[in-house]
Order: C-alpha cells, then structure tokens, then sequence
C-alpha cells in the first residue's frame, strides 16, 4: 500500500483548528510537529538528556506542521482536493500562519496525470455512468454518461459522499427542476442534474478554479450553456453574490460540503428553496451526523431520511 503525505504549514494556535476541520472531512489521525512545543519539551528536560542529535534539532525548526497520509489510490485526488479546499477557505482567518500544503514525494504536474491510472469508469445508483475523459467504457450502457475531468478540483464521483448525492438527485430531479450545488468543486452534482432532465441548473464554489473546469465538463456533456451557471464565492459572507443567487427558487439544492457548512447553510437554504423543494446535504462524517440532525431540528426542517456509505452520511430534507 503507498501513501501520500500531505503537511499544512501553521503556527502553534493553528493546530487545534486544522485538526478540528480535518476531522470533519474525514481525517481523524494526524501528525503534529511543533518547534514551540519540542523546544519546550527539551528545556523543560535537560537534566534527562546528555545529548540531543543535531539533527533532530534541526528538523523541527520552522513552522508548526500538520501532517496526514492518504491512501495513494482512486479517490487520493478528492481527498487531497478537500484538503486543500478547508485550508482554503481557513486563510481569511487571522494568525494561522502560512497555511501552505505540501504533497510529498510527489512532483504537482506529474500526480496531474498519474493519478489518472486509478479513475475507471464507474456506475452510481440506477441511472448514472462516470467515466474519465481519458478512458471510455467499453462495452453497452443504457445508463446517462457523464464524462469528467476534474483538473485539480474537487470531483471524480468516486468519493462515498459523492455517490450519495447522485443516488439521491436520481429520485427529485425531472424536467421542471431548478437546482443548486452548493460547494460544486468539478460540477459534478449540477451537471449530472442537467443531464438527468433539470431545467436548469446554478453552481457555486469558493474555489475560482472551479468555474472554469465545471463550465469545461458541462461542454465537455453537451450541456445547453444557457441552463447552466457558475459562481465563485462564499455564499454565507459575499452578500452580492447571496442576491444573484436568489432571484428564484430551486426545487432541489444539493450541498456536498461538511457539517459545519451544511449547518452555517441551513437559513440560507430555507431562503432560497422552493415550496415542496428538496435539500441533499453530504460530506458528513458519520460521528457529525447528529449534529447536523439536531441543527436541522432546530431550524424546523423536516428531515425525509438518512443515507450512509462507509464512513459518510447524506440526509434528504423536505420543504
């Protein structure tokens, strides 16, 4: 088995918050190096030691590192992606240090293409075909194919909360469908949804790099340009954006995030959906779950069911 290492930069008042929010994106076990503490550890110490190894010393000057491993396989882009995407929007907070995140062992432009080996075609639900640009499925489907390349953005269709969502927008979406994905990162959610007949479809994420590489996949689909459209930003602090948005409702918001979002979403989405509407939330961790249960009971959102996949949950809510 080969992993993947993947170290945040932060500072000592950083670490607390990085490991909190990679819990919640599925990341339980984490490494921490902190020079700070490891300087503190020595002081504190020094009747125990006749030596300290330079070069022990030395590794642990710099920045305050979190560190995780992922699994090299077909689903290490996501993950790697998600990561990348909670560190991003992290990075308007103060005093967090650099927030830089490195892959190691691993050359950028090359893991571009060589992760590439692991993304097979793949059915989800009852209606959906993923297949990678580069490599078409052989052999006869009457399933709807969706054809994607997720650049370095959030989206395969691999990943359990991914899935979730797909079988789920397989049962609400018909051709009178306004919809909206919320943390669309490849577009994944809003497209398949267009091509499951929705008439029309609205994407967002916070990551810039996602506009491009959803409206390239919705071409790349034969999707009608004019039933689609992407936005970048943060929903719940870009006010301006939050009105473009709102000049209609949708039938079916879907949001594939993490808890902590899909619960900071909650008013929003009761804004912004439709009478008799249906919100899918995922990305939830199956530990979150109850507080994602208990958030939506508070908001008095009816919840229709709860759907699981290894690790992760997905919760379908009636309006």
């Amino acid at each position: 088995m080969e992993w993947i290492k993947v170290t945040i930069y932060t500072i000592s008042e950083g670490i607390d918050i990085i490991c909190d929010k990679l819990y919640d994106i599925g990341f339980c076990n984490t490494q921490i190096e902190d020079e700070a503490e490891f300087t503190e550890f020595l002081e504190d110490n020094k009747k125990y030691w006749d030596y300290v190894d330079d070069e022990l010393i030395e590794s642990k000057k710099g920045e305050t590192k979190v560190i995780i491993y992922i699994e090299n396989n077909q689903s290490a882009l996501d993950q790697i992606n998600s990561v990348k995407g909670m560190i991003e929007s992290l990075k308007p907070a103060d005093n967090l240090g650099t927030l830089n995140v490195e892959t190691d062992g691993i050359n950028e432009e090359d893991w571009a293409n060589n992760w590439k080996a692991y993304f097979k075609p793949i059915e989800i639900g009852e209606k959906i075909l993923i297949q990678p640009e580069w490599e078409k499925y052989q052999g006869k489907t009457d399933r709807i194919v969706f054809t994607v390349n997720p650049g370095l953005t959030f989206g395969t269709g691999t990943h359990n909360s991914t899935k979730l969502c797909i079988a789920e927008l397989e049962k609400v979406i018909n051709n009178s469908t306004n919809m909206i994905d919320i943390g669309c990162g490849s577009g994944i959610l809003s497209i398949i949804s267009l091509l499951l007949g929705a008439k029309d479809a609205v994407a967002l994420d916070i990551d810039p790099n996602s506009v491009h590489v959803a409206y390239e996949n919705a071409k790349m689909n034969n999707v009608d340009q004019d039933k689609y459209h992407v936005y970048s930003g943060d929903i719940l602090s870009d006010k301006q954006l939050l009105q473009k948005i709102s000049d209609k409702k949708y039938d079916v918001v879907a949001a594939n995030i993490v808890a902590d979002v899909i619960i900071a979403l909650l008013p929003t989405v009761k804004n912004i959906i439709a009478e008799n509407g249906t919100f899918i939330c995922s990305g939830i961790i199956n530990e979150r779950l109850p507080d994602v249960l208990s958030a939506m009971d508070k908001q008095s959102i009816t919840i229709n069911h709860t759907v699981t996949d290894g690790e992760w949950s997905a919760v379908v809510c009636d309006f």
